[in-house]
């Protein structure tokens, strides 16, 4: 009588399987975390393991049913998450396969040395400090590792130095380019008036205008760092990767611009 193992064999390649499925998970976990999609997830989830249990139990009918209806539900779940799925093909695109990320350059470039930031801190806490002072709206989006270039397309590009006096005169009141959002990219005013996705969690306080949703937005499918100046409360607000620190002081907000942008 041949004894029955008690050990199943793992291979390597098992074990990177496994890691990279609860990658994808995790991934996709955090992407709609906060939306009403993660309860339509969660129920396919647990139909999908409920499907996996009756297999390994041979029941064939109830298998076979449950099988037809998750190999539809692929195409419904498309169509149901269609707006969660072009945001995750969006994050990946911008957040790790940017050009400023994998390039020949930083391949082979050997880093020796701390380097500064190219962002000008200085100035963006100056007119963010002299905005709040006199309750004018702003919304400043600092670039890192993703490309805002199909953000910038949708305003007016000036790619022009950035300084304390120029942001302040473009959020002015009566200026043509105050509304929307402003791009900082490589200390140069990249593009403003530009247009901004809105975050789509439903768990924001309902006293968040369009400027604080616009900036969590962003940050939710890129990595840019977004400073936001309530016009109605002259608050300062610092946003990153979809959490916002509010009501923060001009040396906070220099300390938060110089952790996240001060090289290592």
């Amino acid at each position: 009588m041949d004894l029955i193992p008690l050990f199943i064999s793992i291979r390597i390649l098992d074990i990177i399987d496994i890691l990279l499925v609860a990658l994808l998970l995790y991934q996709i976990y955090v992407l709609i975390k906060g939306t009403v999609a993660i309860n339509i997830f969660m129920g396919i989830f647990s139909l999908y393991i409920f499907w996996l249990i009756v297999k390994a139990l041979n029941m064939e009918l109830l298998s076979s049913i449950l099988g037809q209806i998750i190999g539809v539900g692929v195409i419904a779940l498309i169509i149901v998450f269609q707006q969660e799925i072009r945001r995750f093909l969006l994050l990946i695109g911008s957040r790790y396969f940017s050009k400023n990320r994998f390039s020949i350059e930083r391949l082979f470039r050997i880093k020796t040395e701390k380097y500064d930031s190219p962002v000008n801190i200085e100035a963006i806490v100056k007119a963010s400090r002299n905005l709040s002072e006199q309750k004018v709206g702003a919304l400043i989006v600092i670039t890192k590792e993703s490309n805002l270039k199909l953000y910038a397309e949708t305003g007016d590009t000036i790619n022009a130095e950035t300084s304390s006096r120029l942001i302040e005169n473009i959020f002015f009141k009566n200026s043509p380019l105050h509304d929307g959002a402003m791009i900082i990219q490589n200390n140069l005013i990249y593009a403003v008036r530009c247009v901004l996705p809105l975050s789509e969690n439903p768990d924001l306080p309902a006293s968040y205008g369009l400027r604080h949703r616009a900036a969590i937005g962003i940050s939710e499918i890129t990595d840019a760092l977004v400073v936001v100046v309530s016009e109605e409360t002259g608050r300062i607000s610092f946003v990153k990767n979809g959490d916002i620190d509010l009501n923060i002081t001009p040396a906070e907000l220099r300390e938060a611009l110089e952790d996240n942008l001060l090289s290592s």
